[in-house]
């Protein structure tokens, strides 16, 4: 089969899935709507919890990180989705590609590792809470962040050097809503069952280890409360892990059916779907599900909200 120049004068086309829905309009404002929500509320968030000085603790820095994510990862896919069906324009250069699947696997493989550094933040809470500040310091905490920012860069640098070094062929036709390994592949000329082999083996080390410590963590902190004497420390207990159990599964979730279901299972369709779910619905909700019930997030927002956007003026 004849190759195209895959170089970095050459295009992709991203087909996504907005044009080929049966209410493009309604999909693309829908869209346009969460990924709005999407930065407002991960944008107050991380405000809040910078401004702030009573959510300096290890819990809520954290979820400033999460945040940060949310906000990074929609803003790589999400954009660029809405103004190609906005424009007619749906190519996307190979270097802008490359770049829009480094930042994917980087922001999604940092989340992942984040997700299950947060449980541990929770099992140390509510198991060791007299130690706490010892296995949870500052410095601890930094160095974890630190580390799972700079594994899953290396991760995602050396999964999308050796992608794009495939040549492709005349198809240029990427039928997904952004540049991912698996449908690019899927327009190389040559056998690249070696490397899916791999992909799916990292996807499953990276996604299921941290999922397992994720499992062990909770199994130990519901051991723990349900010899709480309390109700009242049982119920904010639960609450406050209910929320990081709801939003690990809704990316777990997600994950395990792109990355660690065999390819066999996938269509381009689900795929879509999946993808839509993990990149802009996701980031949309994750801030309302940990703040939503939380009292001291509602009080910090409210102060902020009062000191520095609805400032009160004395009546003269």
């Amino acid at each position: 089969m004849e190759l195209w120049n895959s170089t970095l004068g050459s295009d992709f086309i991203l087909v996504g899935i907005l044009d080929g829905s049966g209410s493009p309009e309604l999909l693309c404002a829908t869209v346009t709507v969460l990924y709005t929500l999407a930065l407002t509320s991960n944008g107050l968030l991380l405000l809040v919890i910078t401004v702030d000085a009573r959510l300096h603790v290890p819990m809520y820095l954290l979820l400033r990180q999460l945040s940060l994510i949310d906000l990074l990862f929609t803003s790589v896919v999400t954009p660029k989705a809405v103004m190609d069906f906005i424009l007619r324009d749906k190519t996307i250069s190979f270097g802008g590609c490359a770049l829009q699947m480094a930042l994917a696997l980087m922001l999604g493989s940092t989340e992942d590792l984040l997700l299950a550094f947060m449980a541990y933040d929770r099992y140390v809470a509510i198991c060791h809470p007299l130690n706490y500040m010892i296995f949870m310091s500052p410095r601890i905490c930094c160095l974890v962040v630190a580390t799972s920012w700079i594994l899953a860069s290396l991760t995602a640098v050396g999964h999308t050097v050796y992608t794009m070094h495939f040549p492709f062929c005349m198809s240029q036709e990427i039928r997904h809503l952004l540049c991912e390994i698996l449908p690019l592949l899927k327009l190389s000329c040559v056998d690249t069952s070696q490397y899916e082999l791999l992909v799916y083996v990292t996807g499953v080390t990276f996604l299921l280890l941290p999922l397992s410590a994720i499992v062990t963590s909770y199994t130990l902190i519901l051991f723990t409360v349900l010899h709480m004497p309390s109700n009242e420390g049982k119920k904010k207990a639960l609450v406050t892990c209910l929320s990081h159990l709801t939003v690990v599964g809704m990316f777990y979730g997600a994950a395990t059916f792109m990355y660690v279901l065999p390819s066999s299972l996938h269509n381009t369709k689900q795929d879509n779907i999946i993808s839509v779910f993990y990149t802009i619905v996701t980031p949309a909700l994750n801030p309302l599900i940990y703040s939503l019930r939380n009292k001291e997030v509602i009080g910090a927002l409210r102060r902020v909200l009062g000191r520095y956007i609805l400032p009160t003026h004395p009546t003269i």
